[in-house]
């Protein structure tokens, strides 16, 4: 019986040849289910490879990626290198004449393999690559296309410093790796693709509770949070007035500008309602109510520097509300029986939401509740206001507003030191 798999082109070679041929994509079809990481299995790839004969010196794998930031992406492995290294690519980047002239543009133009010798010059084709890979001392240089389902496609390559190149039989046994390493790596990659797409649309946490099989409707936790509502003032006149190009712009830009500090800070976006945002800064981390309070301030000159440019650009000024409270929130999947979203509710949320209503009333820009201060334990640069009612709740509550100076808050270590706090009286009290 032939033991010998239909699916290998044999190319006659050393005794040890077959053996190798099959070890190596035995292990890339039946071995690698457990490693998760496209960059750790290429390495153990490459390294196998070398094991097994093959004298690959320089090996990368191109992804085109869906990412909010980033078009692609290019895994490079180098011999003796423990670790391959990841480089992003930028939208607009196919446009480049680093791309033009580059052996991805042929690849994506439909070429089904691209080969370049390099012992001998000039060379027909102008890359820049190619005399990158001759002072590298790179004798040959091969790509080939991986086509992944619905016809994306991404690449392989390989280039040696093997005097005259890659043997036959060399040559032939990357190229028969191909088909297996494209699905190798699509498996991978709608992995990587999943999270970043909810990444993308519901935040980090939120993401990893979805993977973690958190997906039918009710499913969730009862967090300590506190949480942030944040609304633009008079955005319904601003898209009256202006092209939908120039709101979709100065929208994005008051996004990020308050956005980047919640980020930064340890605070989850959890979603954009139309002019406005909803973020949480859960209370499992002991400086959550301070990093959100100095995401505020940081915010604050954001949004200071993004008027400066609206003014020279002839621009509205674009001002806005914050209502800050504290307290347990349900987390968890809300919707219909086939349309979930992924977010908080309670009424810790509900009066965040009415103190960001109240900061037009009141005319402040920022509104914090007695709660949230008292659990920051910290009053450095808030200002009371007083005892205010809120809608749907039976008592008042107290309500501080954050001054204009961007004051650091550094809370006590001990929580009885805010006990002497002597707080000034509001003419506001309700």
């Amino acid at each position: 019986m032939n033991t010998t798999p239909t699916n290998l082109s044999f190319v006659p070679g050393d005794g040890q040849w077959p053996h190798q041929r099959h070890s190596v994509l035995d292990w890339l079809m039946n071995e690698t289910r457990t490693e998760r990481y496209i960059d750790n299995l290429f390495v153990d790839l490459c390294e196998r490879l070398n094991a097994a004969g093959i004298p690959i010196t320089r090996a990368t794998l191109h992804f085109r990626t869906y990412h909010p930031q980033w078009l692609g992406a290019r895994i490079f492995w180098h011999a003796g290198n423990a670790q391959a290294t990841i480089h992003t690519f930028d939208y607009g980047m196919e446009k480049t004449p680093e791309f033009l002239l580059s052996p991805a543009f042929e690849i994506y133009q439909g070429s089904s393999e691209v080969r370049q010798r390099l012992e001998e010059g000039p060379f027909e084709r102008s890359w820049p690559l190619l005399n990158e890979l001759v002072e590298q001392g790179s004798t040959d240089y091969v790509a080939w296309p991986m086509d992944h389902t619905l016809g994306r496609r991404h690449f392989v390559s390989f280039s040696t410093r093997e005097a005259g190149g890659f043997k036959l039989e060399h040559f032939a046994f990357l190229k028969d790796l191909v088909p297996a390493l494209s699905l190798i790596t699509e498996i991978r990659l709608k992995n990587v693709l999943a999270r970043t797409l909810l990444e993308t649309y519901v935040g980090p946490h939120a993401s990893e509770q979805i993977l973690a099989g958190a997906t039918t409707r009710g499913s969730g936790a009862t967090v300590s949070a506190a949480i942030l509502i944040c609304d633009l003032r008079d955005f319904t006149q601003i898209s009256d007035l202006w092209q939908r190009d120039d709101v979709i712009e100065m929208l994005n830009a008051y996004f990020d500008a308050i956005s980047e500090p919640i980020e930064k800070n340890g605070g989850e976006i959890l979603k954009f309602l139309g002019d406005g945002l909803l973020a949480v800064f859960p209370l499992t981390h002991a400086r959550a109510c301070a990093d959100l309070l100095d995401s505020i301030r940081q915010a604050r000159g954001n949004m200071a520097a993004l008027n400066e440019q609206n003014h020279v650009r002839n621009r509205p000024m674009l001002n806005y509300g914050i209502g800050v409270h504290v307290g347990d929130v349900m987390y968890g999947n809300i919707g219909s029986s086939k349309r979930l979203d992924f977010t908080v509710i309670g009424p810790a949320v509900n009066i965040a939401s009415r103190l960001e209503s109240l900061t037009k009333e009141i005319g402040r820009s920022v509104l914090v509740s007695g709660a949230f201060a008292d659990e920051a334990r910290c009053y450095t640069g808030l200002e009371r206001m007083g005892l205010f009612p809120l809608r749907g709740l039976g008592e008042p509550i107290e309500v501080f507003a954050l001054n204009e100076a961007n004051e650091t808050c550094e809370p006590p270590g001990d929580s009885s030191v805010i006990t002497a706090i002597s707080l000034p009286q509001s003419s506001h009290a309700a």
